[in-house]
């Protein structure tokens, strides 16, 4: 893959991928732009793959890794916030300059997309949206304790093989105590790049298996390769930091237009809240597509769970009928968490 380097009026320098549209298909003419999670980490290996998979569906895809993340420039540590991954959003699709774009937004980058619909200044540059396995869209939510999906494979899975940053001691107590919140994101402790630089995908084994339904725990694919792997545990904390002091923004997400998908797992390892409040709360939300059969990570190369994938994301961006049925409707959600408790 072939990695560019766009700078952003926020000042932010960002890796981008491109994966044209390929022939035969018929092309799409309204790019598809990818945030992936994290939300400061690479785009993973599966990740290209699905992008692959959709541009031979003649789509137009671009993907960037956000700031700090994969191949992208770091920021000073204050820098990240959740404003300001929505604010590169709004940057990265004028850098595109081919009008309105679709945007595939998942897992954090799901909560970046629905903070950018609720901000009419960014949705203005929005065509569809397809928000997958949202993280928490704000404060609010970010703080409700909830249900999960149906099992996962954490606790299941082999542990992964290779190096750990948290074999090593001072790794391992900082990274600790950020996550306990005792130690500060930007502390000289373990400078941001010597953090990202140590944070190995075996330090994140129990994270990567939560992914993951339990049926699939003995045959958990790759996801990354060692040249392929970035992670910033503490930019990431720090914009997830951002995300739980922030106000509600159901009432701004309340007069979004731009029409959206719901994509939800059903071995979801999200807080079942984090999604259905999306749903509850965007009146442009047109249809719930739950996936059966699939974790978190929904394209994982797994037996055709791509291509059920491809299939409704591409349902979606062309006004067709949902390959699933509609559900959980706004009126089912009451139902739907009672189904998981």
């Amino acid at each position: 893959m072939t990695t560019q380097h766009w700078s952003l009026t926020t000042g932010s320098r960002v890796a981008v991928y491109h994966y044209p549209p390929a022939h035969p298909s018929p092309r799409h003419p309204i790019p598809l732009v990818y945030l992936n999670g994290g939300p400061v980490r690479g785009i993973s290996v599966l990740d290209h793959r699905f992008l692959q998979l959709l541009a031979r569906q003649g789509y137009d895809v671009y993907a960037y890794e956000q700031a700090g993340g994969g191949r992208s420039d770091l920021l000073p540590m204050g820098q990240y916030t959740i404003s300001r991954s929505v604010s590169d959003l709004a940057a990265f699709i004028d850098r595109l300059n081919k009008g309105r774009a679709d945007i595939l937004g998942f897992s954090s980058g799901g909560a970046v997309l629905t903070r950018a619909l609720a901000d009419p200044s960014v949705a203005a540059r929005l065509h569809r949206a397809i928000i997958a396995e949202p993280g928490p869209m704000d404060g609010p939510t970010a703080h409700i304790a909830g249900h999960m999906g149906r099992k996962s494979a954490r606790g299941l899975a082999p542990a992964p093989t290779g190096p750990r940053s948290t074999h090593v001691p001072r790794y391992a107590v900082a990274f600790g105590l950020m996550r306990l919140g005792l130690l500060s994101p930007d502390t000289a402790l373990i400078g941001q790049a010597e953090g990202d630089n140590a944070f190995t995908a075996a330090d994140l084994g129990s994270d990567t298996a939560s992914a993951y339904c339990a049926r699939d725990a003995r045959r958990i694919p790759a996801e990354e390769t060692a040249q392929n792997f970035s992670f910033s545990p503490a930019a990431s904390l720090h914009i997830q930091q951002t995300v739980k002091d922030s106000p509600s923004i159901a009432s701004q997400l309340r007069q979004s237009r731009t029409p959206a998908m719901l994509m939800i797992a059903e071995c979801s390892s999200q807080i079942r809240q984090w999604e259905t409040t999306v749903l509850a709360n965007d009146p442009a939300l047109q249809r719930t597509q739950y996936m059966p059969g699939v974790g978190h990570h929904m394209w994982n190369g797994l037996d055709d769970n791509n291509h059920r994938a491809v299939a409704v994301i591409t349902a979606f961006l062309q006004d067709k009928p949902a390959p699933l049925p509609n559900y959980p409707t706004r009126d089912e959600i009451p139902a739907f968490l009672r189904d998981h408790e």
